[in-house]
């Protein structure tokens, strides 16, 4: 039978009060690193608006994995902060997840003070520098932060642990077979590439235990020629489930390396990004912004034929991300076998959509989707014109 997606639901060892789950979209309300009111109040809103669980988007698992100034490192210092932020969502209804992450190649070096670590050498548009090659110890040093950072998430009260696996972010670029051109253990095969992706998550999953749920977001396609595909992202996909590690899995695609609007389809906000850039890159923005922030047409549901692809052969309840915005939609969804949807820009012009959508079945959303959202994030992420 189709679940309602407003009914109350489970994913692995938790209670929600429906299936609609506020996506990762960066705050930019921590500029000490810190938990802030700002950041408590967007997350309240969200969780009173009605969403099943509102995540904390990208909180790094080391000092050298972050990918803009402020964000949150997760360590002791900030677990009484971010109980103060479960507290609050927990308050407005839903149920709280972190987003942890490491960077890897998109890290920016002006932000941490330290290289970017990459499968190899790799030029970063983003910070203009070389990244440097990941060893051995730097690998389980970073899976060790994802395993320590849950740890400590949990005991900061969130019910939900999300490991980033996608856009090219430090698991995703071994999972890159256009990153990754190691000769060890780690490059190569799929199999080798998948193997970090797998081995946090099996981790992380034996250090929360069932005290939290544990997901992933894999990325399906990069959208760079020679990037991961489709082909590999199923396999990978399938080993992830036959693991046994993961209680969901949500799909997503794009490259926060070399191209991020990929993920996001609609207007693409030249002046916008360059405006709050620093120079040089403030510079290149302007000139080359056209060339290396492409645009691409938005339509409702845009990633659904893609990720319906993985229903026959994942396990794992998947999510489907990428212009959800009504209940037809989360319907549609439903009906084609994903157990939850996420949605990112729609709640940030309406973070009361949901309770909207409850009252009023053909409730439509405000989003225009003109991207302009997207700029917000080094200064306070919002709706420029809610």
């Amino acid at each position: 039978m189709t679940p309602d997606v407003l009914a109350p639901a489970r994913l692995g060892p938790i209670r929600l009060r429906n299936r609609v789950i506020k996506a990762a979209t960066a705050e930019g309300m921590t500029p000490e690193g810190v938990v802030t009111d700002d950041l408590i109040a967007f997350h309240r809103s969200l969780a009173e608006g009605g969403v099943g669980i509102s995540t904390l988007a990208g909180c790094a698992v080391a000092p050298d994995g972050v990918t803009a100034a402020g964000q949150i490192v997760v360590r002791p210092e900030v677990v009484a902060g971010l109980r103060r932020l479960t507290d609050a969502i927990h308050d407005g209804g839903a149920a709280a997840s972190v987003q942890l992450n490491h960077a890897g190649p998109v890290g920016d070096v002006r932000a941490s003070g330290r290289p970017a670590v990459a499968p190899g050498k790799l030029f970063s548009l983003i910070s203009l520098r070389n990244s440097r090659p990941a060893t051995e110890g730097d690998i389980e040093r970073i899976t060790q932060g994802f395993v320590d950072s849950a740890r400590l998430s949990v005991e900061a009260g969130f019910d939900v642990v999300e490991l980033h696996m996608g856009h090219n972010y430090f698991i995703s670029s071994f999972l890159s077979p256009k990153l990754n051109k190691r000769n060890d253990r780690r490059g190569g095969s799929l199999e080798n590439r998948a193997s970090i992706a797998r081995e946090i998550a099996r981790r992380v999953r034996d250090a929360v235990q069932d005290r939290a749920a544990v997901i992933a977001k894999l990325s399906m396609d990069d959208g760079v020629p020679g990037g991961t595909w489709l082909d590999e992202s199923l396999q990978t996909a399938q080993w992830l489930s036959e693991d046994g590690a993961l209680d969901a899995i949500e799909l997503t695609v794009g490259s926060s390396l070399y191209n991020p609007m990929y993920l996001f389809k609609g207007d693409t906000p030249i002046a916008e990004f360059a405006a709050v850039m620093p120079q040089p890159v403030k510079l290149g923005v302007q000139v080359f912004g056209k060339l290396a922030l492409k645009e691409y047409p938005y339509r409702d549901l845009f990633l659904l034929d893609q990720a319906r692809q993985f229903l026959p052969v994942v396990k794992t309840p998947l999510i489907l991300l990428g212009g959800v915005t009504d209940r037809a939609g989360m319907d549609t969804a439903m009906d084609a076998g994903f157990e939850f949807v996420a949605i990112g820009r729609a709640l940030l012009r309406e973070p009361d959509l949901i309770n909207r959508i409850a009252a009023d079945a053909g409730k439509r959303s405000l989003c225009i989707h003109c991207n302009k959202c997207m700029p917000t994030i080094y200064t306070g992420t919002h709706c420029v014109l809610a």
